[in-house]
């Protein structure tokens, strides 16, 4: 047996955590280790022959899989330096081929029951290390817990309809279109999605368990917050000091402004305290101060500013690339493979015509089952569909008509 002549605990120790990594694993891919040859000497007969079979052919794939993989990262890194010499991208730098699939041998049913049960007894003699606790997804009672504390911020919650109104006004004053913000709601959050909808939870029954940090109609994740917040922090401030100057506004309304703009800029200083980087951001949204500056897309006057503005980036993006107006679905396409990315399956045809793992990680693109087995014209296609399906519910059709409202009678100044 595999464990039998271990004797130190030291030998011990170190297969148990061989084997923990690989019972993480699903069991099919213990091949690569060495349990699979004591499972092997327990067997005769059509089984013995059965397993070996199996065993190569899952070790072949597997060699194939990671040197498609790998082939996948190298043209990528070869298309960063060409588009950074803007040099033409052509059908060579992709490739043109989807992930290999398993089509090897399999086991019987019993042999694979089998198989299974020799990994379990085999775990069982082992020592537990010692696993630390699962992370937790921050929740909105987390977001706002910390804001309160950190910054005495309690954002101010509005209708569902005046949110998408105020939503509305900003994109508008961005150069967002409708369709444009509207498509994107309806993707976003399936067209129902509520102000204060965190990713994983259901906008409506509010049942389910988070799964992100992403939050309200754009679902920004904590770092999108502190890293726009940090590139457009003075000019939320001085919308809310604008809003607050309007002569026509309350006095208690002008006085609660003007107190969220001084809020915003104790925000705005701790965002940008940290080096202008993604990762750097994405450290600092876990901080108490990064949770906290995620609730002001809560937030009846910020969020709306915050969100439409996250948006206005990607069309200056494609504006920049001389990509014209953007549709719907080529804005979320940006927004899920990345600008870069998302411009170079719309502005060149090769990419356009490439299969999608060409502009996915390669843990990505299996969690990502929308983009799988498409070219990047067919994940185009793909987001538009959802987008037609989801445009006729109650959410995106109530956003749509907060447009209209806008466009033709302008709000009063709130």
């Amino acid at each position: 047996m595999f464990w039998a002549h271990i004797t130190t605990r030291r030998k011990l120790i170190a297969q148990g955590a061989a084997l923990a990594a690989l019972l993480a694993l699903n069991p099919v891919t213990a091949v690569k280790a060495g349990i699979a040859d004591d499972f092997l000497a327990r067997l005769s007969g059509i089984d013995r022959e059965q397993f070996q079979a199996w065993r190569i052919s899952k070790r072949a794939f597997e060699a194939r899989l990671d040197a498609y993989w790998g082939a996948i990262e190298t043209k990528r890194a070869e298309r960063r330096k060409k588009k950074k010499a803007q040099l033409e991208l052509t059908a060579t730098d992709y490739v043109q081929t989807f992930p290999p699939e398993y089509e090897g041998p399999r086991l019987p049913p019993e042999l694979l029951k089998a198989w299974n049960r020799f990994i379990e007894e085999e775990e069982a003699k082992l020592p537990k290390p010692p696993v630390p606790p699962p992370k937790e997804i921050p929740a909105l009672d987390d977001f706002l817990a910390n804001a309160q504390s950190v910054y005495g911020f309690v954002p101010e919650r509005v209708s569902e309809r005046a949110f998408k109104e105020r939503y509305a006004e900003e994109a508008l004053a961005l150069g967002l279109t409708k369709a444009q913000v509207v498509r994107v709601y309806a993707l976003e959050t399936g067209g129902q999605g509520t102000a204060d909808m965190q990713s994983g939870i259901h906008p409506i029954t509010k049942r389910g368990h988070p799964i992100s940090t992403a939050l309200g109609y754009a679902q920004l994740l904590d770092a999108n917050s502190v890293d726009e917040l940090a590139h457009h922090g003075g000019a939320f401030i001085s919308r809310l000091e604008q809003m607050a100057g309007r002569s026509e506004l309350p006095h208690e309304r002008a006085l609660q402004l003007r107190a969220k703009a001084k809020i915003l800029a104790r925000m705005w200083a701790d965002a940008r305290s940290v080096p202008d980087s993604w990762s750097q951001h994405q450290a600092f949204a876990k901080t108490p101060q990064g949770l906290g500056i995620h609730a002001i897309n809560l937030d009846g006057d910020i969020g709306p500013m915050l969100q439409a503005i996250k948006l206005t980036g990607l069309k200056e993006d494609a504006e920049k690339a001389g990509k014209g107006a953007l549709k719907g679905a080529e804005m979320e396409l940006m927004n899920l493979t990345g600008p870069g990315t998302g411009l170079e399956i719309l502005l060149h045809p090769p990419g356009a015509a490439a299969p999608t793992p060409n502009f996915f990680a390669r843990k990505a693109y299996y969690v990502n089952k929308m983009a799988q087995n498409l070219t990047g014209a067919g994940l185009l296609a793909e987001l538009d569909r959802r987008m037609d399906m989801d445009i006729s519910k109650p959410g995106a059709t109530e956003f749509a008509s907060a447009f209209d409202a806008i466009t033709t009678a302008p709000l009063p100044w709130r």
